[in-house]
């Protein structure tokens, strides 16, 4: 295999190579793309029930490899073993959920006009175009697949290529668990096939999690050919501590919210903004909290944190905090990558961070927190919306009935009250800004792909 076609996995905790693969032919392309468009024909047109039958049966194949599947993903991309089984869980709970609700989502709406009858039917599209990141390697999957395919889709996957060994697990899965030929397929992509590929006649829509550079280059592609995106990015999510606030809650969750998969979540809270009456008593605790989590083998379950996916994510994390710091901020605890194999960075917190640092401006993709002082309610939630992200925010407050006017001026896809912001199969998820437009999940994700059609017969 010629090295500049290969794939090349690497163990982000010793920095080994695990695998290689070899990027899909061109015609191994088009012979799946054509199986895709073949299998939509017949899946489009079963019963519910009928794809209600076969994500179940994911579901039941996803609980019962739950330990090989999260150890792949630790491998592969470093998260802690506790959390890898947990994510596995999720996508088999999601599976189910949108087995049960797929009927009621996508049921006729009667409309009363001038028809005899007139009704709003949910039609499929077509071969839906996955591209999908690294850092939740099965669940960002599971939660754009499970309701595509419940609303009688098929799906295409290019996977982030770091966790290759992921994504062929996902089609595998699929496969024993009945799924036709062609249904749901993970195919070894580049940049350039991928472009090739939203361009293709045979891919009806494209839903992309990923960076805001990907998310303009796969918009950018699919208006060229007029087909429908969804795009999940970045985030930089505002975690407001306002004068009232349970402080030892804030404290508590902040820590889980900031570092849960090593830092590296778009919804983990970022930026987290303190009332002055607050701000050292919160800085003080967060710091001695995220200083005394254990950093190690993901593998080993004594271990809060694992390493950065990968080499140049440590790195680029390195970078805004050092520039952060030569901005004013400065380090309370953290701030340097370990001197150890592997990609492990120190559990960091900055202090007296501010707009125009990269830590406050920028998405921060790792172990590190910026706390910024805000001198009144009014100036917390400026500083919160003070960003080019708009995907998750979250309010701390003894007064949840304050908190919930005070939501109404976040600029935010969702708004969490005392509370760690999360993805929930039962509640749309997605962004505003530059985090992105659509969403996943609930009612409103399983209607993104499909055809929302107007049937009017005979007049009244």
């Amino acid at each position: 295999m010629g090295a500049a076609r290969d794939i090349l996995t690497v163990d982000p905790t010793t920095g080994a190579e695990l695998e290689r693969f070899a990027y899909a032919s061109a015609r191994e392309i088009d012979e799946r793309l054509t199986a895709a468009r073949e299998a939509f024909g017949r899946w489009g047109r079963a019963p519910i029930a009928h794809r209600a039958t076969l994500m179940h049966a994911v579901a039941a194949a996803l609980r019962a490899q739950r330990e090989p599947l999260a150890q792949t993903a630790v491998r592969e991309m470093g998260k802690p073993i506790a959390q890898a089984r947990a994510e596995v869980e999720k996508c088999a709970s999601c599976c189910d959920y949108f087995a049960r609700h797929a009927q009621a989502f996508l049921a006729d709406e009667e409309i009363a006009g001038t028809a005899a009858r007139s009704l709003v039917a949910f039609r499929p599209l077509g071969v839906i175009f996955a591209i999908m990141p690294w850092n939740f390697p099965y669940w960002q999957v599971v939660r754009a697949a499970a309701p595509a395919l419940m609303a009688g889709n098929a799906v295409v996957l290019k996977h982030a290529e770091n966790t290759t060994r992921c994504g062929l697990e996902i089609e595998r899965l699929f496969a024993e668990a009945g799924a036709p030929e062609g249904l749901f397929a993970t195919l070894l992509l580049s940049n350039d096939d991928a472009d090739a590929l939203i361009a293709d006649d045979r891919i009806t829509a494209v839903t992309l999690t990923g960076s805001e550079r990907a998310g303009i280059a796969v918009a950018s592609a699919a208006g060229r050919s007029l087909k429908k995106c969804v795009l999940e990015l970045g985030g930089s999510d505002p975690f407001v501590v306002l004068p009232d606030a349970d402080l030892d809650l804030a404290v508590t969750t902040a820590v889980k919210a900031r570092f849960q998969n090593n830092g590296q979540s778009c919804i983990a809270a970022k930026r987290f903004i303190v009332h002055r009456d607050l701000y050292e008593r919160f800085v003080e605790r967060f710091a001695r909290a995220a200083a005394g989590q254990s950093v190690g083998n993901p593998m080993d379950e004594l271990n809060d944190l694992g390493p950065c996916a990968r080499a140049d994510l440590r790195d680029a994390l390195h970078r805004q905090i050092t520039a952060s710091v030569v901005d004013g901020a400065r380090i309370v605890t953290g701030g340097r990558p370990y001197d150890r194999a592997g990609f492990f960075y120190e559990p960091t917190v900055l202090a007296d961070a501010g707009p125009g640092m990269p830590a406050f401006d920028e998405e921060t993709f790792g172990p590190a927190a910026a706390v910024i002082c805000a001198d009144d309610e009014d100036a917390a939630i400026a500083l919160a919306n003070r960003s080019s992200f708009g995907l998750g925010a979250s309010i701390w407050t003894r007064d949840t009935a304050h908190a919930l006017r005070l939501a109404q001026r976040i600029e935010a896809g969702a708004v969490f009250v005392n509370g760690m912001v999360a993805s929930d199969p039962r509640l749309p998820f997605g962004g505003i800004k530059r985090s992105g437009y659509g969403r996943e999940l609930g009612s409103f994700g399983i209607r993104e792909f499909v055809n929302v059609q107007t049937v009017w017969a005979n007049p009244s």
